[in-house]
């Protein structure tokens, strides 16, 4: 693996898991009258449009941290639309 692909990949992990801390609030607080749905679903459209890039460049490191930042994204709209 080399240098590029590592900074790839620690990149896509920090943007990725910055998702997590937001996900955890609003599960533990049952709470998201503070989040903006329409601004997550916006996100996760652009998200996919990030990993079918990264898909057609065969780019590991956009693929894994795309597929992941989606999932996030996806359980925090569950959340928002489960406790409106």
């Amino acid at each position: 693996m080399n240098y590029t692909t590592i900074i790839g990949l620690l990149a896509g992990a920090l943007t990725t898991f910055s998702f997590l801390p937001q996900f955890l609030r609003a599960w533990k607080t049952r709470s998201t009258k503070d989040i903006s749905l329409v601004m997550y679903i916006i996100f996760s459209a652009g998200i996919l449009m990030w990993l079918l890039y990264g898909i057609l460049l065969g780019e590991l490191p956009i693929i894994i941290a795309n597929i992941v930042a989606f999932l996030f994204n996806l359980m925090i709209i569950y959340l928002k639309l489960k406790y409106k």
